[in-house]
């Protein structure tokens, strides 16, 4: 489409909303005479009638209220996005309020975090710590970070990790006190160190599959935390059976510090995402945020 039919359209909208030539003009800056010939010739090419004029107003015709209901919001749209590029050009800046649990601090942010701080000095990151699933619109959260599957629809999603698994670890000593099992079943048997995700919540049940059949166990021991870092620390710490991201007990794995148990059992999830409600608001800083975080693959 040619920059004259945009234009046009804006012209018809601008008409449409102010319901007279002159102030339409003055908003777009052109003469009365100008905005009426841009319109004839636009309802000339349409070969519709968009306008209905007497002497003292204008009015949308149906077939011109059909023409604004389904143009102007693509033109706000446009402009929008035309105005968000043109805010690339500012000094990102301002804070950042973040919800998200200790495990994707570690695994996602905390890797990009030293050449974020680096390159955008101005701004300052607030990381909340929450696995309460919070509401990050009730809440006046910026984003928050949740796996892919559990992000509803009306929100903007953009993924910050690859897929990852669960893995069921622990010390080489407690296995020597205690056989691991050799189904996901006989967990009950053992001491699992649980984590329960809010505190009027109940506690995780440790989700396996096999064969294509996903299923639940739930195992029993003394501690139960709301943070992973701690289900990990007390699994290196021998007192029991921790279900973790693989990627956090991997230098532990690769130093023999703890052994996994059962690999074959343990599910992939779909890869972490941040998610945030609306494009349009999306400040310099944020957007600068946003491709920091973004998985590349």
């Amino acid at each position: 489409m040619s920059q004259a039919k945009v234009d046009d359209l804006q012209a018809f909208v601008m008409v449409a909303r102010e319901r007279s030539f002159t102030r339409a003009a003055v908003r777009l800056g052109v003469t009365p005479s100008a905005l009426s010939h841009s319109l004839r010739a636009l309802e000339e090419r349409l070969g519709v009638r968009l306008l209905a004029r007497t002497t003292r107003n204008v009015s949308t015709t149906e077939a011109g209220d059909r023409l604004l209901r389904s143009v102007a919001p693509l033109l706000e749209q446009i402009a929008a996005e035309v105005e968000a590029l043109g805010a690339w050009r500012d000094t990102p800046r301002g804070t950042l309020r973040l919800t998200c649990t200790d495990d994707q601090i570690q695994l996602c942010i905390r890797p990009k975090l030293a050449a974020f701080i680096e390159q955008y000095p101005e701004v300052r990151l607030e990381l909340y710590v929450d696995y309460g699933f919070t509401n990050v619109v009730e809440e006046r959260f910026d984003a928050g970070i949740r796996l892919g599957e559990a992000i509803s629809q009306d929100m903007i999603a953009v993924r910050i990790s690859r897929d990852w698994r669960l893995a069921l670890v622990a010390t080489p000593g407690y296995c020597a006190r205690r056989p691991p099992p050799a189904t996901p079943y006989q967990l009950t048997e053992h001491s699992c160190i649980n984590i329960r995700h809010r505190p009027s919540g109940a506690v995780y049940a440790w989700e396996f599959e096999r064969d294509g059949q996903a299923f639940t166990v739930r195992g029993e021991g003394p501690l139960v935390f709301n943070s992973i870092m701690h289900v990990l620390n007390s699994a290196l710490d021998g007192l029991g059976i921790g279900y973790v991201p693989e990627e956090l007990a991997a230098p532990y794995l690769a130093t023999g510090q703890l052994v996994e148990i059962l690999p074959e059992w343990c599910p992939t999830f779909q890869g972490y995402h941040l998610y945030y409600p609306n494009r349009r608001q999306t400040s310099p800083a944020f957007a600068a945020l946003v491709e920091t975080l973004r998985y590349r693959g």
